[in-house]
């Protein structure tokens, strides 16, 4: 038991981090040592995006996350159906409304 004990892990989730932020891109780039994971909200009509946050990790750790979505995206779709991903986002990505005039 005391053993079990020494392996846990005590994670801390502070209000501000558990809303999350929304974002509808993600840049991906890499270099040998790690892989950086830009998030970026684009809003319809607006030609300046903002990356809203970025993780960085290990090679390693990239790929163990790979791994996890990989599972994590089977199980909810033997649960829910094949997610549609319509391929590849046409751009400039204008979420098929009008564009923003001044």
């Amino acid at each position: 038991m005391e053993e079990q004990q020494n392996n846990q892990l005590n994670i801390e989730l502070t209000e501000d981090i558990a809303e999350g932020v929304y974002a509808n891109l993600a840049i991906i780039t890499h270099s040998h040592t790690e892989f950086v994971v830009d998030f970026i909200r684009v809003m319809p009509g607006v030609p300046k995006a903002k990356v809203k946050s970025r993780i960085v990790l290990t090679p390693e750790h990239a790929k163990r996350l790979m791994k996890a979505f990989q599972d994590n995206i089977a199980k909810y779709e033997a649960m829910n159906g094949k997610i549609d991903t319509h391929e590849e986002p046409p751009f400039p990505m204008n979420f098929g409304g009008p564009t923003a005039q001044a």
